[in-house]
């Protein structure tokens, strides 16, 4: 039950909606609660002492809980986009239809101050059948559904949730008409992002491929579909579902979108391997660092993500082969890796590639030696440093070149030692 004393004064009549609702019915922990405030007008909201922040319609943060109070609307596609529209949030919108503008059934109940749920458009039994479904034909009108939707199934994935088919067939009208190409880079990486975070961000875009979206937004990861690896290494064959597996290790690993970006793009240049070389990939690894550095420049991805995913995308077979790499190589590995001044980048690099050795159908638990055969001899080479040559008089380029050297004679020493 709400807490009527959240509304100043208790003059107006404000209602839990969305995501809350949803969570709420489905025993999810809560985060952010939003309310939809029916019969008021945006000078009555400003003399209780809220905050007006909306510029597009009225939206307010409560004086005391800074949470969002938006008046009821109702919207009005005009122009082409998710920012063609024209709301109306007059005194006289119900709650009702303020539901109905919605994307999905299961997002437009909202709770009333006393308890009761108000759910016009069956979004319980949906919760209940673990369906996604539209509220309206007009959610057709708003291409960032179809990313929103496909955000849902893998944020939901883990309680049987499916995206209903009459639904799917909209997102790919959506995408057929074009309508995609109007989603800013902003707001399109911004739904990436929140996927990642999920259990199964592979439901994601393995959701926007099923709509076609997958091949506008990211066509770089939609034609790994049907490419074919070597079956003794990739028992899964196909390039792209070695990918979504990839992306599900890394999730094991570590919740470090930067971990899981880099494990998407690891494999990009396959995408353009010669179909008469099939099922391999020579050189993948470096025809795939334009194909990443053009996602990361058309999406504005963060530099963070983009140094780890093309230092991954290079350099993956390096780790994976590390056993039999020379000492020069290792030491030539190390540096492009920066790993002396960058140790956490290093080790997000080392759950990368375990995530694609793991992410093959029967290695999902192998044991990958090299991770801890690399950090020996990163530790061991860390521990030559300027001071001793400094001492002897060294300046300059003499000490970074006897630093190198010494680096590596500890490299070829520990090699010749190690027994694989």
């Amino acid at each position: 039950m709400m807490n009527k004393e959240l509304e100043p004064n208790n003059q107006i009549t404000s209602y839990l909606v969305g995501g809350a609702v949803r969570d709420k019915l489905l025993n999810r922990a809560i985060f952010d609660r939003d309310f939809v405030v029916v019969g008021s007008s945006v000078k009555e909201m400003l003399s209780l002492g809220f905050t007006q922040v909306g510029k597009d319609f009225p939206v307010f943060l409560h004086p005391k809980t800074k949470e969002e109070y938006a008046l009821a609307r109702t919207e009005k596609k005009v122009d082409a986009g998710y920012t063609g529209f024209t709301c109306d949030a007059s005194t006289s919108v119900t709650i009702e239809e303020d539901l109905l503008r919605r994307d999905l059934t299961v997002n437009a109940m909202a709770l009333k101050p006393d308890g009761t749920i108000i759910d016009p458009y069956g979004g319980q039994k949906d919760l209940d059948n673990r369906v996604l479904r539209h509220v309206s034909e007009a959610f057709i009108e708003d291409p960032l559904r179809v990313l929103r939707v496909a955000r849902f199934a893998a944020r939901y994935h883990a309680y049987g949730f499916t995206v209903a088919p009459e639904t799917l067939a909209l997102m790919r009208e959506i995408t057929q008409n074009n309508e995609l190409q109007a989603l800013s880079a902003e707001r399109v990486f911004i739904e990436l992002d929140k996927s990642l975070s999920c259990e199964h961000p592979e439901v994601f875009f393995e959701t926007l491929k099923s709509c076609g979206a997958l091949k506008v937004l990211l066509p770089e990861l939609d034609t790994l579909w049907g490419i074919p690896n070597p079956a003794q290494w990739h028992p899964e064959i196909c390039s792209g579902i070695h990918t979504m597996m990839v992306l599900q290790q890394a999730v094991k690993l570590s919740d470090k979108n930067e971990i899981r970006f880099a494990a998407l793009c690891h494999d990009l240049g396959k995408g353009l391997s010669p179909e008469d070389q099939w099922p391999k990939h020579h050189g993948h690894e470096k025809s795939g660092l334009p194909l990443v550095t053009a996602v990361c420049k058309r999406l504005k991805v963060p530099t963070s993500y983009q140094q780890l995913a093309l230092k991954v995308c290079e350099f993956h077979l390096h780790c994976h082969k590390a056993f039999e790499l020379k000492a020069t190589t290792l030491l030539k590995l190390f540096n492009a890796l920066d790993v002396w001044r960058k140790p956490d980048f290093f080790e997000d690099f080392l759950l990368a590639c375990t995530a694609d050795i793991r992410g093959r159908t029967g290695f999902e638990h192998a044991d990958y030696p090299q991770t801890d055969y690399l950090r020996l001899l990163v530790r061991k080479a860390r521990e030559v440093n300027a001071k001793a040559y400094v001492e002897q008089g060294l300046q300059g380029i003499e000490i970074k070149n006897a630093i190198e050297k010494e680096r590596l004679a500890v490299i070829s020493e520990i090699k010749k030692s190690a027994k694989h």
